[in-house]
């Protein structure tokens, strides 16, 4: 169960941090220039958690099959 939930920390990571890098950047804007548009925080942190999954997707995938994977494979010991 540990091993899980640090997989599913590392594999949502990099979506987190591209959104609270955007978000944070839109905000400083935001609070300098007086425009508190609704649509400027949402399409630049979709852009950016989608550019993230699509650039960490290979590494994302490679890590889910290795835990998939050991997890198979100890299935009879945890069995016992």
């Amino acid at each position: 169960g540990r091993e899980a939930i640090y997989i599913m920390l590392l594999v949502s990571g990099p979506m987190l941090l591209a959104g609270l890098v955007v978000g944070i950047g839109i905000s400083i804007l935001q609070a300098v220039t007086q425009i508190h548009e609704v649509t400027l925080t949402f399409i630049p942190k979709i852009i950016a958690v989608t550019g993230a999954l699509i650039l960490t997707l290979p590494w994302i995938m490679q890590l889910v099959i290795d835990f998939m994977t050991r997890l198979m494979m100890d299935i009879p010991n945890l069995a016992r």
